[in-house]
């Protein structure tokens, strides 16, 4: 599959997420892209009424392409657990509530497996899902999704990273993504494969429209 090739300049990261921002413009970074985001640009936050992770990424990439006239990169992720039926899913930011409380959110979700008697290991499972939507002013679209598979685990550990990383364990690792530097969950390097949803779907991205 073919996809339309980012030129080098001006490109909005269309997120108010200070953790997102950072993130996004760690992996933009060797690409000499000048990034702003649309908190920077006072852009208003669309409404994320969407019913998957593209819907909603594809709003916020749209309208700050749109309002910014540049291209726009916007992220939609989430933090799904299979015994709550993949919830919160693309709800995970509105579990946080208006003050982004994400060790409210953890707790919630430790409070609602409690209640599913979830005690073993088979039953705390979950996964980080990213979705990458690039849109430029003239309406094209592209879509890149990044996901990763890991262990439900109380009491949250680590300070690092933002929002449910704490309580995520990868598979194949025995440190929470709240435990591990940026440069460890972007491991963006040939002989060190991506780890973090949001890598993975910047790798697709990067090697679609960066690259080559």
């Amino acid at each position: 599959m073919s996809h339309r090739k980012l030129e080098p300049g001006k490109l909005v990261v269309a997120s108010h997420n200070k953790g997102k921002i950072r993130e996004i413009n760690e992996l933009l970074r060797p690409y000499g892209f000048e990034v702003v985001s649309a908190a920077d640009l006072d852009l208003p936050e669309p409404e994320e009424n969407g019913l998957t992770f593209e819907d909603n990424a594809a709003i916020k990439a749209v309208a700050a392409a749109e309002a910014a006239g540049l291209p726009s990169l916007a992220d939609d992720s989430g933090f799904c657990v299979e015994a709550l039926g993949g919830d919160p899913g693309i709800y995970s930011a509105r579990w946080a509530g208006p003050e982004k409380d994400f060790a409210m959110a953890m707790r919630t979700i430790e409070e609602k497996l409690s209640t599913l008697n979830a005690d073993t290991r088979e039953k705390r499972r979950g996964s980080f899902v990213a979705v990458l939507c690039l849109a430029w002013p003239d309406g094209h679209r592209e879509f890149f999704r990044g996901e990763v598979d890991g262990d439900v685990i109380w009491p949250p550990r680590g300070t690092m990273g933002f929002g449910y990383d704490p309580m995520f364990k990868p598979d194949g690792r025995d440190r929470t993504f709240g435990e591990m530097t940026s440069d460890e969950k972007h491991g963006m390097s040939a002989d060190t494969p991506p780890l973090s949803h949001r890598a993975r779907a910047f790798k697709a991205f990067a090697e679609g429209c960066l690259e080559g």
